[in-house]
């Protein structure tokens, strides 16, 4: 799929991850929503990324929210990309010291990191299979953010690493599915990277977290996010599976 007048919605477009691939779409010639809850900082980057963004108010768990950031993209064009970087953590154990692990705690990192995903894409995917095929006969591509931790969820992590394994197991059901109408499905499980979620850390703490990375031994940069983005919708035969981002790191228990 060509990045030149691609329509794209990115949910958590307004930092981290989702700020950095909404940059480097919109410098690729493709046309952006930042769609995110923070309108202060999505309407900044809209307005700095100028003709082609838009910011649109988002709540991923709530169907009218993501119906007015589509409404949003089809003023700019018919819908090509959905890149869902929204998502929250929380690190809390599951037999904590005051006792279990308060269920709406858990209930809220799945209701905005997997089903607040599913709400965005069941959406998006609607508007795409409405469309016009290209030559190719692709109308869309979906890109969704898992992590490692679906994978080597570390202790405290119960809440997050459930979010991010339905993230990932989603990928290829939806991907069959879609494929009658020329849409891919294509998840990223990034390891450690440089994001608001870490920014709170000393600075010794995240030097310390960047040295468990085999190789490169740092920190992700969200900019190396934001280029897999490009290689996937570019790169067809990308489909139905979860591409780890992450310098060989596997997590431990700790």
């Amino acid at each position: 799929m060509r990045l030149e007048g691609l329509v794209a919605v990115v949910t958590g477009g307004a930092s981290g991850l989702g700020a950095a691939t909404a940059r480097r779409l919109h410098a690729s010639g493709a046309r952006v929503v930042v769609a995110d809850l923070n309108a202060e900082a999505g309407q900044a980057l809209s307005d700095a990324l100028g003709h082609g963004a838009l910011f649109a108010g988002t709540d991923v768990t709530d169907e009218e929210s993501v119906q007015a950031a589509l409404a949003a993209a089809a003023t700019l064009g018919p819908l090509g990309l959905l890149v869902n970087c929204a998502g929250i953590g929380i690190a809390q154990k599951v037999l904590g010291r005051e006792g279990p692990h308060p269920l709406r705690d858990f209930a809220r990192v799945v209701e905005v990191n997997l089903i607040g995903t599913y709400n965005a894409i069941r959406l998006a995917a609607d508007a795409m299979r409405r469309q016009d095929p290209g030559p190719d006969g692709e109308r869309g591509v979906v890109v969704t953010t898992a992590s490692v931790a679906a994978f080597e969820g570390q202790i405290g992590q119960a809440a997050y690493s459930a979010s991010k394994g339905g993230i990932a197991s989603l990928t290829l059901p939806l991907a069959r599915e879609f494929a009658q109408h020329g849409i891919r499905v294509v998840s990223i499980a990034p390891g450690i990277f440089d994001t608001p979620m870490l920014a709170g850390l000393p600075s010794e703490a995240r030097r310390s977290l960047g040295e468990q990375v085999p190789f490169p031994r740092r920190l992700g940069r969200p900019e190396e996010y934001a280029e897999l983005v490009l290689q996937i919708v570019q790169n067809p035969m990308l489909n139905g599976t979860t591409l780890r981002l992450d310098g060989a790191l596997r997590m431990g228990a700790h």
